[in-house]
Order: C-alpha cells, then structure tokens, then sequence
C-alpha cells in the first residue's frame, strides 16, 4: 500500500513567527496520520527543518535550479535545499510553468537536480481551462507526464501531483468523477512505463483542496493524498485535511 501524503505549499508566505504555526501543526498530526510535508519560502526551511526534527513532518523547498552551483541570481540549488534541512522539493508547479515560462524539459531537468541531491521531486502536472474545455486534459496531462518526468522516477523519489490549473485558488474543483477519471490515467502511464515501480509512485490531487472537500477527494481511487494551497498555512485549516488522509 501506498503511504498517503499531505503536502502543503506556503508558496511566498510565512516569516519567523510561523514556526507557532508549525508547532502546532506538529502537536496536531494523529499518530497514525499520513506523511506531512511543509514547503514553506527558502528563508524558513532551516528553521523548520530543525523544529520539525523527529515529528511526523518533513520540510521541503518550493523550486530548485537545474544546476549545483554557477551564476544563476536568486535560484537556489537543490543541493543547497538539502544542506538546509529539505528532503523534497516542488518543480514543474503550474505558477512557476506560467509565471517564469518554464518548460517540460526545464522541469525534468530541476527533478533529476533534485534526485542528484537526494531529494525527492514532487511533480507537478495539469491543464489550463482551455484545455479542459476543449476535450484535451488527457492529452496535455499525458504529455506533461512523459517530457516532464524523467527515466529512473521510483516510489521513493518521485511523486507526482495533478493540479487542474484553473482549479487553484478559485474554489472551483473538477467533479470527482473528472478526479478520478484523471488519476486513473495518471496511474496507467506510471505502470506502462515504470512497471512495478510506477504502482508505487504517489498521486496527489492539487485545485482547491480544503476540509470540507478533502475527505471526498481523498476517497476517489488513486489519490493517494493532496497538495494543498492556502488552506495549509492555519493549523485550524490543514489539520483537518491531514485527519482526513488518516
């Protein structure tokens, strides 16, 4: 069986005084709860890497470059996330896909980056609302999969989350029926072609999750967790979603 994993995205939020937050995050987890990863800005994973030491919560970074080191102002290497405490990191999420117009190749290159540090790569795919509307989800999701996601992807240092783009952070979620329907395929593409490897590999749901649709969403066959937005940054609102993966 697949361990369930909650993983929340600060995103460009969160100072010192979140570590409170932390904490109680910590204090809140059930002890038979899913794995918990925190991604909060870069400025903050020593910190919360060191409180969160020993609990069931593991820190991660948002993005890494592709490359270990060189001339690249304000990129952060996934070597660098690793020294700070980190034991994953995002690539390939949608606002970084649209905002800094990086490419499928671009996010496998940041994946292979993170496996080069020991870090696991939590991928992100999804479509546009164009993309869905038109009938093409499956095929703009399938493709992201095959050019984003490099050879030798494992359960263990891979997971791979769907976020229908129009989705995040406008309330609005697919049916779960469209849910599932897109994990299915997701867990189809991960065996044809990561055979036993690709039944390991982890599927979160990422649009809009938040404790009064996660428990649903959670349910659906092949979601094997979530990544959660703004409704990770409350204690009062991301420990009820980690209870619903429980």
């Amino acid at each position: 069986m697949r361990a369930r994993l909650i993983a929340g995205n600060w995103k460009m939020h969160g100072s010192a005084d979140s570590l409170r937050t932390l904490q109680e995050l910590i204090d809140g987890i059930p002890v038979s709860g899913p794995d918990v990863l925190i991604c909060p800005p870069a400025t903050l994973i020593a910190s919360f890497a060191r409180l969160a030491a020993g609990s069931p919560v593991t820190i991660g970074g948002q993005d890494c470059h592709a490359s270990a080191s060189g001339a690249h102002t304000g990129d952060i290497a996934a070597e660098m996330l690793a020294e700070a405490g980190a034991d994953s990191v995002i690539v390939g999420h949608s606002e970084r896909r649209t905002g800094h117009l990086e490419s499928d190749d671009q996010v496998a290159a940041k994946a292979r980056a993170a496996w080069r540090a020991g870090l696991a790569a939590l991928i992100c795919v999804g479509e546009h609302e164009d993309a869905r509307d038109q009938g093409e989800a499956d095929q703009v999701v399938s493709a992201q999969c095959r050019q984003s996601i490099p050879d030798g992807a494992t359960g263990s240092n891979t997971v791979v989350a769907y976020e229908p783009v129009w989705a995040i952070g406008t309330g609005r979620t697919p049916s779960l029926k469209d849910i599932g329907a897109m994990h299915a395929m997701l867990r189809r593409r991960m065996i044809a072609r990561f055979g036993p490897e690709g039944e390991a590999i982890r599927l979160l749901y990422g649009g809009s999750v938040k404790p009064s649709n996660a428990a649903k969403i959670l349910a659906v066959p092949d979601v094997d967790g979530a990544l959660v937005g703004g409704a990770s940054l409350r204690a009062v609102d991301f420990l009820p979603i980690i209870r619903a993966a429980s």
